[in-house]
């Protein structure tokens, strides 16, 4: 299955469904709209014939026009939105139905905020299924260009959130629910360089951008990525630029 995200889609609704209250759901079709679905139960879908098993934490996009059939065990949640992916761009490959692993807390935030906000505000329900289809289309390994594991995606994701902060890395691990040595192979498979390294390049990429762009003074700087001492900041600029933070600051001016 693909689908193109160059632009964003069209929400056109989105919601938090009970299902199996009755007995098994009959036969469903959307003629003119993808599903796009994070279950919260176990059942089996029927989807043109083949049949797809429903766990807790996966996820399914389900083009327009497909005839599905849920069979229920049960009271059964999920969170829904029914889209109009854009026509144009990139086709994107990915799996019908796929686990969501550390992802999936990201992507129900997701699934909530545009659940909350597409009465009021359609832009940004859309933008918010974008940046999860977007995440959907990166849970497996067969996309081009995107065959980093789930639990290294779940981490940097974390750790763009923490680098003001101390970010260690049993606590990255922690967070995205894999061992520390597991992280560090597969961050290590993934970007070639250890997960101190990622996180200490992340900082500097921050950094460079404000010493460039921005008139913060530089020990503001320093302590915004995470490394309030001046000393330590300097080697780390020296180590990444080859420069001091007042020259890297000084070129972009010149």
């Amino acid at each position: 299955m693909t689908i193109r995200l160059d632009e964003p889609p069209e929400v056109v609704n989105a919601g938090f469904a009970i299902h199996g209250l009755n007995g098994p759901d009959g036969p469903f079709r959307l003629p003119d709209l993808w599903q796009f679905h994070l279950y919260q139960y176990e059942a089996d879908l029927h989807v043109d014939g083949s049949l797809h098993r429903i766990k807790p934490g996966r996820v399914s996009l389900i083009p327009a026009g497909t005839d599905v059939e849920y069979h229920h065990r049960g009271r059964s949640e999920h969170l829904y939105v029914h889209l109009r992916p854009s026509p144009g761009g990139t086709p994107h490959t990915l799996p019908l139905i796929q686990d969501t692993g550390p992802v999936g807390p990201v992507l129900a935030q997701m699934f909530w905020q545009a659940i909350t906000t597409v009465a009021d505000s359609p832009a940004q329900a859309a933008a918010e299924v974008w940046a999860a289809l977007w995440r959907t289309v990166r849970l497996q390994s067969k996309e081009p260009g995107s065959n980093e594991h789930p639990a290294v995606a779940a981490a940097f994701a974390f750790i763009e959130q923490r680098l003001p902060r101390s970010v260690k890395v049993p606590e990255v691990a922690a967070a995205v629910g894999v061992s520390p040595n597991h992280l560090t192979t597969l961050v290590k498979d993934a970007t070639g360089s250890t997960l101190v390294a990622y996180i200490r390049h992340r900082r500097m990429v921050r950094a460079e951008h404000l010493l460039r762009e921005s008139t913060l003074s530089i020990p503001a700087i320093a302590a915004s990525v995470g490394i309030p001492d001046l000393q330590t900041f300097n080697k780390a600029c020296h180590r990444e630029f080859g420069a001091s933070p007042r020259t890297v600051r000084d070129s972009a001016r010149r």
